[in-house]
């Protein structure tokens, strides 16, 4: 009777649920965590420095349509004469298709100055244009600049969000590692508790001569071998906390996760929410909007505009300019045989460097293409293999689920033999092992669960 109340009292202890602890506020979750890398982290803020590049990129492509203001101003004097006094000063705005407006104030003095420099006492106004009819007309460097620049920006948030997804998969490893070691070193600080107290008791039964004496030390043994194992398991708790710290930032201050902060421990329940993974792959156009598939889309824009200029370049150089010019005094009035004209024609006879340099900007565009096609290919498998990986742990999961509920039911029914006298402390130790171990494997397929379907948030690289 004594043997009986005393296994009662101390199995009804030890088989109190591992899990069924009630959860503190010191709970640090998963989309919480998230939040604070996406916020703080500095490589997260690094990644955002992609987009401002493009922005100033832009802005200097940009510049080369300021309006440019000139003036050339030269002056001898020597001995009382003035040999010459030169000015050319001018106004010039560039458009977008190649023409540019000038205008100018030329003025001219001195005894020896070259007779198609001079100018009136007031000076010789001009008002003109500069047209390309063959070259730089419909395309030019200036106008390529531009429409890069404003792909760079495309490019620069694609880069962005491949540089912070990658930033946000470590981080998401290093939780779940953290998460591991944590239900680890808390399914043996428990099983190890189990084990003080069921060394406590059988001591109490062989003092009462219910129980050999052999069973002290087989309970003696489970107790050191849980202790070893929870330290062990307390090591690794440890690093994973300084791994996951190397993430935690509150306004540029790097954090260190206190003794008392645990992870979220209902993870499997949200953390196809928080990753949004379910929600995106419902889309249909989920490539098109692949910051890696824009990134190599945006590329071979470049690459087209680069062909364009390229191609450009077959054409003639032909430049005509026309400026009317007058003297201050007379601007009101217009006389159409007061002006300056230029002609500039040239163009290499063979055309070889043009040729080839337009060949080799096709062969990039065939190229990248090729890329293009590859990636999307790799990237539609990679996300088909991902699934089938989610979905086959799901169903291990619910297996492993399925063991652990049967080894604690074989446990409980060798305490109640063994509470009869009909089994034996290395049987009840053997089942324990076995729960613990089905327990550990567990662990160890919510942890595959949680970095699988972090790997697929990666392959997304939807960080936003």
């Amino acid at each position: 009777m004594k043997k009986g109340f005393i296994l009662f009292f101390l199995f009804s202890i030890v088989f109190i649920p591992v899990y069924a602890q009630e959860l503190n506020s010191d709970e640090l979750s998963y989309s919480e965590f998230l939040g604070y890398v996406k916020k703080y982290h500095p490589l997260l803020k690094q990644a955002g420095i992609e987009v401002s590049k493009a922005e100033a990129t832009l802005m200097a492509a940009r510049g080369g349509f300021d309006p440019k203001i000139e003036m050339d101003y030269d002056k001898k004097e020597f001995k009382g004469t003035e040999y010459y006094s030169l000015l050319n000063s001018s106004f010039k705005i560039p458009t977008w298709y190649g023409i540019e407006f000038k205008a100018g104030f030329d003025d001219t003095s001195g005894q020896y100055i070259n007779p198609q420099n001079r100018t009136p006492e007031a000076g010789l106004t001009s008002l003109g244009i500069n047209v390309p009819l063959g070259q730089g007309l419909f395309i030019n460097q200036r106008m390529a600049d531009v429409r890069e620049g404003k792909l760079m920006l495309k490019l620069g948030d694609a880069e962005r969000k491949l540089k912070a997804i990658e930033v946000l998969y470590k981080a998401s490893e290093a939780y779940f590692e953290w998460k591991r070691s944590y239900s680890e070193a808390q399914l043996y600080k428990d099983y190890m508790e189990f084990a003080k107290t069921r060394f406590k008791g059988v001591q109490q039964l062989i003092e009462l001569g219910d129980s050999p004496a052999i069973d002290s030390i087989e309970a003696g043994i489970t107790v050191k071998s849980r202790e070893l194992n929870l330290e062990n398991a307390n090591l690794k708790l440890g690093k994973a906390k300084l791994k996951l710290s190397n993430f935690l930032w509150i306004e540029n201050v790097p954090v260190e996760l206190e003794a008392n902060i645990i992870p979220e421990q209902d993870l499997v329940k949200t953390l196809e929410t928080t990753l949004q993974t379910s929600a995106l792959m419902e889309k249909s156009d989920v490539l098109d909007f692949h910051p890696k598939i824009q990134a190599m889309e945006t590329k071979l824009s470049m690459l087209e505009i680069n062909r364009k200029l390229k191609a450009n370049m077959l054409l003639p150089k032909l430049n005509l300019g026309y400026n009317y010019i007058s003297e201050p005094d007379y601007l009101s009035s217009f006389n159409a045989d007061d002006y300056k004209f230029n002609f500039n024609f040239s163009v290499p006879v063979f055309l070889r460097k043009e040729r080839g340099n337009l060949k080799l900007a096709k062969l990039k565009i065939k190229d990248m293409e090729f890329d293009l096609s590859q990636q999307r290919l790799e990237l539609k498998n990679k996300i088909k293999s991902q699934q089938l990986e989610i979905e086959s742990l799901k169903k291990q999961k619910d297996v492993i689920d399925t063991l652990v509920a049967n080894y604690t039911a074989l446990l409980n029914s060798e305490e109640k033999l063994f509470s009869f006298g009909e089994s034996s402390m290395f049987l009840i130790n053997s089942r324990e092992n076995n729960l613990v171990n089905a327990k550990l494997s567990q662990i160890g397929l919510d942890y595959q669960y949680f970095t699988s379907n972090a790997e697929l948030f990666r392959i997304m690289a939807n960080p936003d």
